[in-house]
């Protein structure tokens, strides 16, 4: 049984595209996967949210879970105090997560925004989950100018508290890199000490299921994250 934390520099770094090529990743090699989203913001009660993006990416077959909900694009704390919701705790997060790591080969969880952003009660983070479960940390980041420090910034907030970064992945390439970009792909790995495990294709959430696998398997196939 194995979990990761999916995480990011920032918001809109492409942690969904990223959860969901893992997942399929995974399921290519016959593993049961799941995904776990704990807080999701900025969506109504009957709206797509990013587990419904996984589960077309995917094409199905991923056990799918979302613990809380509110409808403003705020970070889950504070959107939940405006709603007048109740927040998330650690507690009912490790307890799901760890429930769904006994029944799957794979457990994902996707956190919101960055690796700091407050989730619930107590002012808890992705990295506080992470560190109550054990579990590596993936970092998304993103390919132009300011990655390296918000990488590099991210990696160091993770080892102060003991969470073992796992692997970088840019969560959108672009053809036509710039110089920018392409000076960032080759320095992402000296400036934080991770391993660059892959990038996705800017543009890979906008396919097929079937396109989307065989577009997974080429970005992250090598990695040992979903193997």
């Amino acid at each position: 049984m194995s979990i990761l934390v999916v995480t990011g520099t920032s918001t809109d770094v492409g942690k969904t595209v990223v959860t969901a090529a893992l997942a399929s990743v995974a399921l290519q090699t016959g593993k049961s996967v799941a995904v776990l989203k704990p807080a999701q913001t900025g969506v109504d009660v009957d709206g797509a949210g990013d587990l419904a993006e996984v589960d077309r990416l995917t094409g199905g077959g991923v056990t799918l879970v979302e613990l809380a909900r509110y409808p403003e694009p705020l970070a889950p704390d504070t959107a939940a105090r405006r709603s007048g919701l109740r927040l998330l705790a650690l507690d009912d997060v490790v307890r799901v997560a760890s429930d769904l790591d006994a029944t799957h080969d794979l457990t994902l969880i996707e956190g919101a925004g960055g690796l700091l952003v407050r989730l619930g009660s107590d002012g808890f983070t992705a990295r506080d989950l992470a560190a109550a479960l054990s579990a590596p940390v993936l970092l998304v980041v993103a390919s132009g100018l300011g990655t390296l420090n918000h990488t590099a910034l991210t990696v160091e907030a993770l080892g102060a508290s003991g969470v073992d970064c796992a692997g970088l992945v840019i969560g959108s390439w672009p053809q036509e890199p710039d110089l920018a970009e392409r000076c960032n792909r080759e320095d992402l790995v000296s400036v934080s000490g991770v391993p660059l495990v892959g990038a996705m294709p800017a543009g890979s959430g906008s396919v097929s299921a079937r396109e989307f696998a065989q577009t997974a398997s080429a970005a992250l196939g090598k990695s040992h994250l979903a193997n």
